[in-house]
């Protein structure tokens, strides 16, 4: 690890392929810059519509529900900001310029002083929206800056201070963060009840058998936690959250 804690940024962007991918990469910092006073806004790549198990799921309900869900956790998070969405079918996100140019647009209106996404680098990342949400934040982030990008925008140029990697094949930076933006993490995240039984394996079919529901949940909070603490085991401190720290002048 090389750094420890940014200053806690004015304005935040995170930028996550589905919804409830940034709560899983960083909700806890997240949480902690809003309760300090930065506005937190989200940007979601896809409509989630393929985020069920169901083959007989009605998938236009389920694009509204995850949409709501999505607010919700913002809301969990303490996040004062927007949440936008870039409207792509779950699975086909695509790094194309019209996509690109569309996240620039969200950036430069947003004026982030920090933003965050997923590691394009990862090795061995299985799902495309992933690797394409990854490579899109680094792209976007270079077209929101200089200003012969999309000059049809008609919005000042703009450079966020720091890119923040989540799920990093190679961390080098960590955000500390205490129990309770750990507590708004797992809120945030069981926001999508949609996703517990697809992501959070947790079964939602066991009205008879609340006891077991319950230990399921409480399996998933301490896998939540687990993560955070190994992470701070990691940088030196209780409790984190890694990221790979890119510079925005390169």
């Amino acid at each position: 690890m090389t750094s420890l804690d940014l200053p806690t940024p004015a304005r935040a962007l995170a930028f996550g392929a589905h919804p409830d991918d940034i709560e899983f990469g960083a909700g806890a910092t997240l949480a902690r810059w809003a309760a300090a006073g930065c506005e937190v806004s989200f940007v979601i790549g896809t409509d989630g519509s393929k985020g069920t198990w169901d083959p007989d799921a009605d998938l236009a309900a389920l694009v509204t529900t995850r949409a709501t869900e999505a607010r919700a956790a913002a809301d969990a998070l303490g996040a004062t900001g927007e949440v936008r969405f870039l409207g792509a079918v779950d699975g086909e996100l695509a790094n194309d310029r019209p996509t690109r140019s569309l996240l620039a647009r969200h950036i430069r209106e947003l004026r982030p002083d920090v933003l965050l996404g997923h590691d394009p680098w990862k090795r061995y990342r299985l799902h495309p929206d992933h690797r394409a949400a990854g490579f899109l934040v680094c792209d976007a982030l270079v077209a929101a800056r200089d200003p012969h990008f999309f000059p049809e925008h008609g919005s000042a140029p703009h450079r966020p201070s720091a890119l923040l990697l989540f799920e990093a094949d190679e961390p080098d930076h960590a955000e500390q963060v205490e129990a309770t933006h750990v507590d708004a993490k797992i809120a945030a995240l069981e926001a999508h009840r949609s996703q517990y039984e697809s992501t959070m394996f947790i079964s939602t079919d066991r009205a008879e058998d609340a006891a077991a529901a319950e230990a399921e949940r409480a399996r998933f909070h301490d896998e939540i936690r687990s993560g955070v603490a190994e992470a701070g085991a990691w940088a030196g401190v209780a409790l984190a959250e890694r990221f790979r720290l890119m510079p925005t002048d390169r």
